[in-house]
């Protein structure tokens, strides 16, 4: 299999990935509305907007148009959600037992966004 064939697949497995993510913020919205950093008002409605910004960057993925602007897009929003929501909940937390939920949600987004900025780089590398 050659890395133009590899990369694609890994590019769908990813999208399939961040749409499930993307719809669960539809499925489960009230729940992870406590998540919303106080600062900003209106608490599920950033959850429908965060659930609509992963399907659509999902979507871009898998039809392969915007793919390195979805990416970049992507990657730095999922940073945001590491600064905002997973690093205040990690440090906010009493004790090390309290930590482990924010901080693995803290990597995987972390991984996620070295995902998208990989999937942006490969775009570029795939059409020349």
């Amino acid at each position: 299999m050659d890395n133009t064939t590899i990369t694609k697949i890994g590019t769908i497995f990813y999208a399939l990935v961040i749409g499930f993510f993307g719809v669960n913020h539809f499925l489960q919205g009230t729940g992870m509305a406590k998540m919303v950093p106080a600062f900003l008002p209106g608490g599920v409605v950033w959850v429908y907007i965060t659930g609509s910004c992963l399907l659509l960057a999902a979507i871009a993925f898998l039809i392969n148009r915007q793919t390195r602007l979805a990416g970049i897009l992507l990657a730095l929003f999922l940073l945001l959600i590491v600064v905002t929501v997973h690093l205040p909940a990690v440090l906010s937390a009493p004790d090390m037992a309290s930590r482990r939920f924010p901080l693995v949600n803290l990597i995987k987004d972390t991984g996620l966004a070295a995902a998208a900025l990989l999937v942006a780089g490969s775009r570029t590398v795939a059409r020349s």
